[in-house]
């Protein structure tokens, strides 16, 4: 995987247009889990990374299918039904309110009516939308989304979709042990599984630099003791889990092998320690 397809990314040049993106994937991800059968470990409110941007994947509603894509290259919303239609709606930093109506207006106009609740999208203060910006985070998510796919095609155990999680904004894949969590109920679904948690965030208020991270729950005795690839970290503020900042990847000879590198080592420690 060529280096260049680790472009450099700047959390605060990329702050503005993130806010109206993960405004627009939250409504997305809000529509699919009204009409979605629900799935383990939420997964059914999640998106996924296509060819060009976020998908819902296909959306059940009685005799048709649907998909909400955000277009990331042709900076649209599209939908698109099992009946042929095709709708497309320019992304352009519109407020949450009004790409909530202009959404569920187009929807509706095809004959699509999922149940939100709208006051979660009642914010009308204009966004931003920086092409330039918008573009360089796709083309990097895009990669990254390929790394974790290879990572998860790795492991032998359950393992989640790769999926993008609007709350945070992060692109991330679990991985279950098989074992349950002492003294947890086995039926609390939420919290039942031993897992760990490799993903990609576009950077945050407590760290404002994108980042991968792993974390582990519960978190096993030992863990933040292991030896980490170089560049990687332990961060053990409001969170305990190994870090490694997507900058160390820009200069990378192999930044796909690097990247791998870091999740195989602390997914191989985090299974021993989990495991005696």
């Amino acid at each position: 995987m060529p280096n260049n397809n680790f472009l450099p990314l700047s959390y605060e040049a990329l702050l503005p247009s993130l806010k109206s993106l993960q405004n627009y994937a939250k409504l997305t991800g809000k529509v699919r889990r009204a009409l979605t059968p629900r799935q383990k470990h939420w997964s059914h409110i999640s998106l996924r990374a296509a060819a060009t941007g976020l998908t819902t994947g296909p959306i059940p509603a009685g005799p048709v299918t649907f998909e909400l894509l955000l277009d990331l290259t042709g900076h649209q919303l599209v939908i698109t039904t099992s009946r042929g239609e095709h709708i497309s709606r320019p992304l352009r930093g519109q407020s949450a309110a009004t790409f909530c109506e202009e959404t569920l207006a187009a929807l509706a106009g095809l004959g699509l009516t999922p149940d939100i609740d709208r006051t979660l999208f009642a914010d009308i203060t204009p966004g931003a939308y920086d092409v330039a910006q918008v573009e360089n985070y796709w083309q990097a998510l895009s990669q990254i989304d390929a790394v974790l796919k290879q990572f998860k095609g790795e492991l032998r155990q359950e393992t989640g979709d790769v999926q993008l999680w609007p709350h945070h904004f992060d692109l991330a894949v679990l991985w279950f042990s098989g074992r349950l969590v002492p003294d947890v109920d086995p039926a609390d679904e939420e919290n039942a599984d031993e897992q760990m948690n490799f993903g990609f965030a576009p950077g945050d208020a407590a760290l404002p630099q994108p980042y991968f991270y792993i974390t582990a729950y519960p978190t096993p005795a030992g863990l933040t003791d292991t030896v980490l690839p170089s560049e990687a970290t332990w961060h053990t503020e409001a969170f305990t889990g190994a870090l490694l900042l997507y900058e160390t990847l820009v200069d990378a000879d192999d930044p796909a092998e690097k990247l791998l590198t870091f999740l195989r080592s602390v997914q191989q420690a985090g299974a021993r320690l989990m495991s005696s």
